[in-house]
């Protein structure tokens, strides 16, 4: 994929690692477009009421969301430089808010629906975020991971990374479909679909009764 400049907040990477929406590589774009595609086939099936989206990046989709389903959308992300720069798109049923995931309240970041997506892989601790996840309560979660090995195998076939066998920088944590299945299982969630665009993992869960 294309790269763009990256920035370092509290050593850790902010921001997407490439610039979706304007990637000049054809096969770049069609697999974002893929991505993209999957998300909003999951969230037109989840029919959302509201949609709190944790790890919002540059918004996105966040802007995206609530564009496409007319509901409040809530974006948070660790990076108070991103959040500073989200703020030009906060409206009545669009906000923004810097905000760690260990750091989310159930009754003030609760909502109907949770999109997390490319944030689990980032994180030191993934069992204690997954647990912030389900703390809030919401009816349906839509995830997404990188599909490993696949992910940095395309990342050493494209002449990425060879120095940490194709890991983009800043993936501290790897799965496959079946790991990242068994990863949500031990955190009290369960899996309704898999959508998984190429090379992501995407799915739906509940949190499990």
């Amino acid at each position: 994929m294309d790269n763009h400049e990256r920035q370092l907040e509290d050593g850790i990477f902010i921001g997407n690692q490439v610039d979706k929406g304007n990637l000049k590589n054809p096969i770049s774009r069609a697999l974002v477009n893929g991505f993209d595609k999957r998300l909003f086939e999951g969230l037109t099936r989840l029919a959302p009421r509201s949609i709190h989206e944790v790890g919002c990046g540059e918004a996105r989709l966040t802007r995206a969301m609530q564009e496409t389903f007319q509901v409040p959308v809530h974006g948070s992300d660790f990076s108070a430089a991103v959040i500073d720069g989200n703020a030009q798109w906060a409206k009545d049923a669009l906000s923004f808010e810097q905000l760690s995931i260990y750091d989310l309240d159930a009754q003030r970041h609760g909502r109907d629906v949770v999109v997390c997506c490319e944030v689990l892989e980032h994180l030191e601790a993934p069992e204690r975020g997954l647990a912030k996840l389900r703390e809030l309560g919401a009816r349906a979660y839509l995830l997404s991971v990188p599909r490993e090995p696949i992910w940095r195998a395309l990342n050493m076939a494209r002449g990425q990374y060879w120095g940490d066998w194709g890991n983009t920088p800043g993936h501290l944590n790897h799965w496959s479909p079946s790991a990242f299945a068994r990863f949500l299982e031990g955190g009290g969630f369960e899996v309704d679909a898999w959508y998984n665009p190429f090379p992501w993992i995407m799915v739906s869960a509940r949190i499990r009764e």
